[in-house]
């Protein structure tokens, strides 16, 4: 069963849209549907904080309970 949606373009993006179809001759479902893949494959491949994170994971059990909500922590920081 397919699924419809119902979705709200600036006109900026209408224009865009018109655009593609003129330029591709595709119709306006086919070129939602390309995008929705595109942009599941440039998301997917994009690492998590996490990842990104790495061994620092979970590496450090001392410090300051308020280290990033309190001001006197961030003095000279960035200077």
């Amino acid at each position: 069963m397919k699924a419809y949606i119902h979705a709200r373009l600036s006109r900026g993006d209408r224009a865009e849209l018109e655009r593609l179809k003129a330029a591709t001759g595709q119709s306006e479902s086919e070129l939602v549907r390309l995008g929705v893949r595109l942009a599941a494959e440039q998301l997917a491949g994009r690492p998590s904080a996490r990842d990104l994170a790495g061994k620092s994971v979970g590496r450090f059990t001392g410090g300051p309970r308020d280290l990033s909500s309190h001001r006197k922590h961030l003095d000279g920081f960035g200077e």
